[in-house]
């Protein structure tokens, strides 16, 4: 009979689970009721199944219990009253606070961050995913193994032992993770220079590189499939793209760029995620322009736009040049929020990428926004150079070439990077490559 192997660091699936979330001063209703929806959607992602919810008021979390003594009570009751297995808070809990609520409840008791990372590890499929994840579960994980080992704790050791044998494992685990985080950051070190060995490269041959990002299931991976003709896998679940998907887009102006799907964002990003998929979503930082995909038809299309704003201020992207794609126009209602929600970008372009309704015109609005990063340059090239005047003509818009005796007078709108390497042939009269 095989052996069932099993992985100290993989929680077993979330069944039957008892959602919590906690409405201070300052929150809405509808604010928190939205939090709590979308924790549903992640729990059912997740592959659980919600059979029941529970809103609490609080001035502020009670630091033994979160929701404090007397509130764990009437969750144990009322975990207990729908034999729920789990329970899931929407907020980040502290060891000491999942600790005290497990033994309270007599369930298991996560948060938010390990429903998202559980995902996260369901849908990572590169290397490079794995190892992220990898990362951030071992990270979340670190200061939490008190609680795998409560089973030995009551177990005092021999004389001169201070600590029982669950203390030792706790020890001996801890530096094991230690070492295999140490290994995971090194190897992720080696995917980043890859990626940027990648981006060089891409700059090399002229490539303009714009980024899908946005929250979420907002439809970043349908619109890419619009605009390119690829067929990427959509799926109408949170998080269903993780690892970052780049295709070519031929633009009306000859100009070719490359269009890459990013990890969607979310309210209450772990930490976590957004350290260890650095190597990730350093496409984000190294792109010409990003188009900020929004569903128009979700009725906190707001706030979401807020969330990916956010993330992207501490990714150190908020500067970059920004085309507001206003997706899923289609819907009931949503052309009205779509009017409303143009006003939060200095570009918005209506779509529906699921139909193509509005595509052609967002095409139109990277062309003339690539075109406002152009510079227009004259040079005097050498004709076997025809590796410079492919660049030309790939990464921007050739106006003229003029053939004279050996040489090409080129005049082109070409990005500010290509336009100097033109330069710099004219200048060294058009010798090497």
């Amino acid at each position: 009979m095989k052996k069932r192997r099993i992985s100290l660091f993989s929680a077993p699936p979330v069944e039957d689970a008892f959602l919590v979330a906690v409405r201070t001063p300052g929150q809405s209703d509808q604010s928190v009721s939205d939090c709590l929806g979308e924790l549903w959607r992640l729990v059912e992602t997740a592959g659980g199944r919600v059979v029941g919810r529970e809103v609490y008021r609080l001035d502020r979390p009670d630091p033994a219990f979160f929701i404090t003594r007397g509130k764990g009570q009437d969750l144990a009751r009322k975990v207990e009253a729908c034999r729920a297995r789990t329970v899931i808070f929407d907020d980040d809990l502290s060891p000491a606070q999942a600790r005290n609520l497990e033994r309270l409840t007599g369930v298991r008791v996560i948060d938010r961050t390990q429903v998202i990372l559980d995902i996260f590890a369901i849908h990572a499929h590169t290397k490079a995913g794995r190892l992220q994840i990898g990362l951030a579960r071992l990270e979340y994980l670190l200061p939490r193994l008190r609680r795998m080992w409560t089973h030995l704790e009551r177990q005092r050791g021999g004389i001169g032992v201070r600590g029982g044998p669950g203390e030792q494992q706790i020890e001996v685990d801890r530096r094991r993770i230690k070492v295999r985080i140490s290994q995971l950051k090194k190897e992720l070190r080696q995917v980043e220079r890859h990626r940027d060995q990648l981006r060089r490269n891409r700059r090399r041959h002229g490539w303009t590189l714009v980024c899908l990002v946005g929250y979420t299931n907002a439809g970043k991976s349908t619109l890419l499939n619009t605009l390119t003709g690829s067929a990427v896998i959509v799926n109408d679940k949170l998080f269903a793209t993780l690892d970052p998907v780049t295709r070519r887009l031929k633009l009306p102006v000859n100009q070719q760029v490359l269009i890459t799907d990013t990890v969607g964002f979310i309210r209450k990003l772990p930490h976590q995620l957004v350290e260890a998929f650095h190597a990730t979503l350093e496409e984000v930082l190294e792109a010409d322009m990003l188009l900020l995909v929004v569903d128009a038809s979700h009725h906190e299309a707001e706030a979401q736009v807020e969330a990916v704003n956010e993330v992207l201020h501490e990714l150190g992207a908020g500067a970059h040049p920004v085309i507001g794609v206003l997706n899923k126009v289609d819907r009931e209602g949503a052309r009205q929020r779509a009017r409303r929600l143009s006003k939060l970008f200095e570009r918005a372009v209506p779509v529906s990428a699921l139909t193509g309704e509005g595509v052609n015109n967002l095409v139109v609005e990277i062309s003339d926004e690539l075109r406002y990063q152009q510079v227009r340059v004259s040079v005097r090239i050498p004709t076997h150079r025809g590796d410079l005047i492919m660049l030309a003509r790939s990464s921007g818009r050739v106006l003229a070439e003029d053939y004279d005796d050996g040489y090409v007078t080129l005049t082109a709108n070409v990005p500010a990077d290509v336009a100097g390497r033109l330069r710099k042939a004219e200048a060294h009269g058009g010798g090497g490559r």
